[in-house]
């Protein structure tokens, strides 16, 4: 592993972007954090009920299936490029583990914040820390995202660094983390590998929520194989998540397209949905539930929508060498696995879930809607802030004749 972990080919290194900022889709950003925003005063003020359709049959809808295990399993590009990059030592890779760190830490956070505006009494949300239940899943989860945000914001300290050397040499607060960042470099690996680890205990456990409701949650999504399939599916959604981003950053933000990194990362797509795809027909199989497949009812046609669109397709398109080689088509395959993975945590806790009290299906409402589409709208203009100012993406390489 090398000395510095943040190290970049020499080709092409990260810079702080420095364009306009108020752009027309920055504005679209602005009024829907707005409008959630409103949403938000609503919610705190008029207390939960006011905004969602959440109820004690149905205490978990969009929020958590969207705002935190959605959140959670697409910013597993963060810890899957940390990996590749330093663990395993792929230096070449080094290009996309900024832009993957920083979607990470934004989405993260977000979590955090989601869990805030989702928990009935948020104000009790340090509890867990000091009254632990150690045989509680949802515990572990609060722990290990809580430690892994910390992680996430300590990785960065390099970038912001770098940043504010070039940006503000000799400031006060430019001393004062170069500091931090001196003293951080030599242990800077144990960070690395903490976040790796603890990914994999709260992207399984996510999955584990659900082991405690067999009879609530329909057969074609219900085995004790969850918390895998789970985590597979996360890292899985890894390089998927890092192609999809690279693609509309250097489209938007006219940044380097990484095409030379983002080809070969697809490839290891292949073998990670492979094995997901062949655990996931060979648990339906195992468990003679493929019978409710052909149904008719919303459950299995869902299933067949997250299955089909969201892992056969895409995996059938990056077979072929002409797909991971176009910009376009391979940007479409990695969309399809993204809208993969949101499909499924939306089916597991949403879909698949009937709770015998519950009389009518739940359905989200409007407040919760505009929350967390204000939430996507507030990390994308964070994560264009950060690129702006920081030192992240890479430039276009100018075309040599």
């Amino acid at each position: 592993m090398s000395g510095h972990p943040h190290s970049h080919s020499h080709s092409h290194p990260p810079v702080a972007l420095r364009r306009p900022l108020w752009t027309p889709g920055v504005l679209v950003m602005l009024a829907f954090m707005a409008a959630a925003a409103v949403t938000l005063v609503v919610r705190f003020t008029g207390g939960i009920g006011a905004v969602s359709n959440l109820s004690n049959a149905r205490p978990w809808g969009l929020w958590v299936a969207i705002d935190v295990a959605t959140g959670v399993a697409l910013a597993a590009g963060g810890f899957t490029t940390a990996a590749l990059a330093h663990i395993w030592g792929r230096h070449r890779y080094e290009t996309v583990v900024r832009p993957a760190l920083l979607t990470a830490m934004l989405g993260y956070s977000f979590v955090v914040l989601g869990l805030l505006v989702d928990i009935g009494r948020s104000w009790a949300i340090w509890k867990p820390i000091f009254f632990q239940n150690h045989h509680s899943v949802l515990f572990e989860v609060a722990m290990c995202v809580l430690v892994y945000l910390h992680v996430l914001y300590i990785e960065f300290v390099p970038v912001v660094d770098e940043g504010l050397r070039d940006a503000r040499p000799g400031h006060p607060l430019q001393k004062l983390v170069a500091a931090i960042n001196r003293r951080l470099r030599p242990i800077l690996w144990i960070f690395i590998v903490a976040g790796v680890v603890l990914s994999c205990m709260h992207q399984s456990s996510l999955g584990s929520l659900m082991l405690i409701a067999p009879t609530k949650v329909h057969p074609l999504w219900y085995t004790p194989l969850l918390p895998l399939l789970f985590l597979l599916s996360a890292i899985a959604a890894g390089f998927p998540m890092v192609i999809v981003e690279a693609t509309l950053a250097s489209s938007s933000l006219g940044t380097d397209d990484e095409m030379e990194v983002l080809t070969p990362l697809s490839r290891f797509t292949i073998v990670l949905l492979g094995l997901y795809l062949a655990l996931k027909v060979g648990d339906l199989l195992w468990r003679g539930s493929w019978t409710s497949l052909l149904d008719g009812t919303t459950q299995s046609n869902a299933f067949l929508a997250e299955m089909g669109l969201g892992v056969v397709l895409p995996f059938l398109m990056l077979l072929r060498a002409k797909v991971r080689r176009s910009r376009r088509t391979l940007f479409i395959a990695a969309l399809l696995i993204v809208g993969g993975v949101v499909l499924n945590r939306i089916n597991v806790f949403i879909v698949a879930f009937t709770p015998p009290l519950s009389t009518t299906p739940y359905s989200p409402a409007l407040g919760e809607i505009l929350i967390t589409c204000g939430f996507v709208a507030a990390l994308m203009f964070c994560y264009r802030l950060a690129v702006t100012w920081l030192p992240v993406l890479a430039e276009k390489k100018e075309k040599t004749p």
